[in-house]
């Protein structure tokens, strides 16, 4: 690698513009962007305990602020909705589905942003961008549902700059080994304490006061972490650029305009087509610009000087690992949104007690996470994302068949331990997983996608599971056969992510034993020319 930098600079940088070809200015141009970026100084460790504590403490707000954003649409989902007199299960399902839906679109583009302007910059803008638009949200009660939805949507783009920043943040204040190890697992093991605590405070206030309340608190809340972030997180500098390329084609502002416009139009037609019924005509004419929006971003990708996802990303190896995190996260969306149907509409539980009943998932999730840290050096990841989609295969079955009148110890007990080994086992294996099929220049792409596929899943989930509702409740008149077979929708899809796995195991296992005597014989040649 060394050798070929020292290729690179020793070419004279006023060669005649004959001697190259467009695409090797593309690739020169992308080699001097990603280096740049990939050459960023390490941030300063913070200079006492006490420090690192508030500093870890702040980043990790970026996870459990996230999932509390999810939480407080889907715990007090009837109140909010009866405030707005709607009870079409699609129009309640965009109140998650929404903020999933900008989480997952904007990833990318923050990350991109980030690594060109500063990650400090994008983390504390992303802090203030959510607690702007969570304010807003508790304002909405005196507009109306749309504008609600609309407020989630922007909600939504707060944590899309957060997550992958604070990955970037954490990821150049520790070098490799057991404390960045440790950090990295603290991160993930926030997300279900995130759920369950966001969830607890806006189904206190929603019963017990005014559900635009936990709205508001959320925002104060999230701007006094934006202040934080500016105590608490060292100043670095952000990558130096070597060639003058235009801020356009470094953002790649086609690429990731046409992406973004794609994938909302996609989540879109998939949540609205629910809601409206899917002969309505425009649902089909979004879903089709939404798939050509799609096609011209990958062309465009492949043909872009600074593209977001390069080339060399599109692997064998990527490809199983997102179809996993896919189809494993997307029945995850299902499972919980249906959890909270379930008990609050069949069994007429408050929100507060749906929430008690999956309050062992911030334990569970926790042990979850810190057992995936301690396994990922002794099993293949691949191994441990087949575990993750069983778990999520397993809760989705439970939630199907779930009896009205049964005890709450003999199975929803079970799915709010399992499922959240599928959500901290397929995270920290997938993110292993891409690290290590991707080149050092795009390492910070592993995590950013699949914070993505992760997000983005939970939305589409819903939207396919509302559809196979509207279809099969019977005009609205047997809520619970809608419910089973959105779960059983759910079922489908984390049996996809198992089938997935099982032939990524299976794969990885045969492509070892074919690559193992080259790569031994390479080895001995190399200890033989004494390199």
């Amino acid at each position: 690698m060394s050798d070929e930098r020292a290729e690179v600079r020793e070419k004279p940088s006023n060669e005649p513009s004959g001697f190259r070809s467009d695409a090797e200015e593309s690739s020169s141009r992308q080699g001097d962007l990603t280096r740049a970026i990939t050459n960023q100084s390490a941030m300063e460790m913070p200079k006492s305990l006490l420090h690192e504590v508030i500093f870890i403490g702040v980043v990790c707000a970026a996870q459990f602020m996230t999932q509390a954003g999810l939480a407080i649409a889907i715990v007090p989902l009837h109140i909010i909705g009866d405030s707005f007199h709607i009870t079409n299960p699609g129009q309640l399902s965009w109140y998650a589905a929404a903020y999933s839906l900008t989480v997952g679109t904007f990833i990318l583009v923050a990350g991109r942003l980030g690594d060109l302007y500063g990650h400090k910059l994008m983390f504390i803008g992303g802090f203030a961008w959510f607690g702007l638009w969570s304010i807003l949200g508790g304002f909405s009660v005196w507009s109306n549902q749309i504008f609600f939805d609309i407020c989630r949507a922007f909600q939504g783009i707060g944590p899309a700059f957060l997550l992958p920043n604070a990955l970037a943040i954490l990821g150049r204040t520790y070098a490799a080994g057991p404390r960045k190890d440790m950090v990295f697992s603290v991160f993930g093991a926030t997300a279900p304490g995130g759920f369950i605590i966001g969830g607890a405070f806006s189904a206190l206030l929603a019963e017990r006061a005014w559900w635009p309340w936990g709205y508001w608190i959320m925002g104060i809340v999230c701007i006094a972490f934006s202040v934080l972030g500016f105590l608490a997180i060292p100043e670095s500098e952000p990558p130096k650029v070597s060639v003058q390329i235009p801020w356009w084609v470094k953002c790649d502002l086609l690429g990731g305009s046409l992406g973004i416009a794609a994938l909302i139009l996609i989540n879109f037609a998939w949540n609205q087509g629910p809601t409206v019924g899917w002969p309505t005509v425009y649902v089909y004419i979004l879903l089709i610009v939404g798939f050509i929006c799609l096609a011209l971003f990958l062309w465009i990708e492949f043909h872009a000087t600074c593209p977001l996802l390069p080339r060399e990303i599109f692997s064998e190896e990527v490809a199983w690992v997102l179809g996993c995190i896919a189809a494993g996260w997307s029945s995850f969306g299902v499972v919980i949104f249906y959890f909270f149907q379930f008990m609050e509409v069949i069994k007429g539980d408050p929100p507060l007690l749906a929430l008690a009943k999956l309050a062992p998932t911030a334990v569970s999730g926790a042990i979850a996470a810190v057992t995936t840290g301690f396994i990922l050096a002794r099993v293949r990841p691949s191994v441990i994302m087949l575990m993750a989609m069983l778990a999520f295969t397993g809760g989705q079955i439970l939630l199907a068949t779930l009896p009205v009148h049964q005890t709450y110890w003999a199975q929803a007990f079970v799915i709010s331990i399992l499922t959240p080994w599928g959500m901290d086992m397929s995270f920290p294996s997938g993110t292993i997983i891409l690290s290590n099929s991707m080149p050092r220049e795009h390492q910070g792409l592993a995590a950013s996608l699949v914070n993505t596929i992760v997000n983005y899943s939970i939305s589409i989930g819903l939207g396919f599971a509302g559809t196979v509702e509207s279809q099969v409740n019977r005009g609205g008149t047997d809520i619970l056969r809608g419910y089973r077979g959105a779960s059983y929708m759910g079922i489908g899809l984390a049996g996809l992510g198992v089938g997935v796995a099982t032939m990524f195991v299976i794969r990885s296992l045969t492509k070892r034993d074919k690559t193992t005597p080259s790569e031994t014989t390479v080895e001995n040649s190399n200890v033989e020319d004494g390199s």
